[in-house]
């Protein structure tokens, strides 16, 4: 799932499949458009959420895109994707303007026919252009060489646009070398964008947002050259522990990696991996807040909420119903099982689940002090067993501690934050630095 945007999709065609079969470990082998696996995680669909033919549109505030080239590779090429602001699907054309994916009524996706590929200067210079419009659920992707987009037809009739799925062996773009930032930019909110590990680590890159109070923010990602040595402590916890983190790194046939899945997107391809790995964790969280409370601070929502276990279910004061045990898919996706969101829930339950899935994934309940969620610093976050082991070691090569790794990285104690953001009204420039900030 995007950290922030998720995107409104149709169903998939029923003539994909959902469900991954790979070998083991991952080594890609790109194939073609029937190769293509359809799934929300890889769609862009209109959503028609913007503009009326009977509204205004304010003038554009130009954003300017800044590309910083620090990569020592191949060629690369930049491509961008979302939704203008009547909802349309869009990619960037190479000519400065949006180009429109259509799949003319066609079921079996049909490659995108623009010139939507925008080469990079070399190592060492930068590339600007300025987008056409404002975008929502963007993203702007960098490709070591080209990627393959895909349209095919939507459930409402419209065309949805099928990005490279990062999971998928056989993906036509797989042997591919790319990575992305998310972003929206919108009127009245302004900027919004940051780098994603939610899913997957790619390419490694850094952002800088400029404001129009001459205010910058800067996220400076992973450390250069760091997808090899992360892979490295990913079997080195494997050896350690016997569960299967070395299955999260992707090569090519020489065994070069490519990119890293995060667990949750690894069990689209084995649903059965680690699936008892939180069992007894869950049971002592379970004893332990059926005898005592367990507070969540929802901060500016309801402030401090008590919660216990009865029987079951874990019940919170003024939430309007309560959370079963997690299995470790909910807990790794965070938007499943106890921790999906529904239309009839509360504001104490929209601000609960982000902060109870937060404590289960980071495994701070047991700790000392573990009791109040979030209230805890950061050095506390993934130091025990069982833990999600991807996100601490991504965290500790990150160069300033930031970006997200799971959906709700943004769940920190007042004056933390983990989050790769930045955001802002009046952006101008958005530099993306490719290849990553010197550490």
């Amino acid at each position: 799932m995007r950290a922030f945007f998720n995107l409104a999709v149709a169903s998939a065609t029923a003539f994909f499949a959902q469900t991954i079969a790979a070998p083991m470990p991952i080594v890609v082998s790109p194939g073609g458009k029937g190769d293509l696996i359809i799934t929300q995680q890889n769609t862009v669909n209109h959503t028609f959420h913007g503009l009326s033919q009977n509204m205004t549109i304010k003038e554009y505030n130009p954003l300017k895109i800044s590309l910083v080239n620090n990569f020592g590779g191949g060629q690369l090429n930049v491509y961008v994707s979302g939704n203008d602001p009547s909802g349309a699907v869009v990619m960037l054309s190479a000519d400065g303007t949006w180009y429109r994916p259509d799949a003319a009524g066609s079921e079996v996706p049909v490659p995108i026919a623009g010139n939507v590929a925008l080469p990079m200067n070399a190592q060492g210079q930068t590339t600007e252009f300025t987008l056409p419009d404002y975008i929502s659920s963007g993203r702007i992707w960098i490709a070591e060489g080209e990627l393959q987009f895909f349209a095919v037809l939507a459930g409402d009739g419209t065309s949805q646009l099928v990005e490279p799925a990062a999971a998928n062996p056989s993906d036509p773009s797989a042997a591919v070398n790319w990575g992305f930032v998310e972003l929206t930019n919108t009127e009245e909110g302004g900027i919004y964008a940051n780098i994603s590990f939610v899913d997957f680590v790619g390419l490694v890159m850094g952002m800088t947002l400029t404001l129009g109070t001459g205010e910058t923010q800067e996220v400076k990602g992973l450390q250069q050259d760091s997808l090899a040595t992360i892979c490295q402590e990913l079997r080195d916890q494997a050896a350690a522990d016997g569960q299967p983190w070395d299955k999260l790194c992707v090569t090519d046939a020489n065994g070069n990696p490519l990119r890293i899945l995060a667990p949750n997107l690894y069990q689209s391809i084995d649903p059965t991996a680690q699936a008892n790995y939180y069992d007894d964790y869950i049971e002592q969280v379970w004893q332990k807040y059926t005898n005592e409370d367990l507070i969540i601070n929802t901060q500016a929502a309801a402030g401090n909420v008590a919660c216990r276990v009865n029987g079951d279910e874990l019940t919170c004061a003024g939430d309007n119903r309560g959370y079963p045990r997690p299995a470790v898919a909910d807990i790794w996706g965070c938007n499943s099982g106890p921790f999906g969101i529904q239309d009839i829930d509360n504001d104490v339950h929209r601000a609960i689940v982000p902060r109870l899935c937060a404590a289960f994934f980071r495994t701070t309940l047991l700790l000392d002090g573990g009791n109040v969620q979030p209230s805890m610093a950061s050095d506390s976050y993934y130091t025990v067993d069982p833990t999600n082991h991807y996100s601490r070691i991504l965290h500790k090569h990150e160069i300033d501690g930031k970006g997200y790794t799971f959906s709700y990285d943004d769940v920190n104690p007042d004056g933390e934050n983990q989050a790769g953001v930045v955001a802002g009204l009046q952006p101008q420039v958005l530099q993306l630095t490719v290849g990553g900030f010197p550490s």
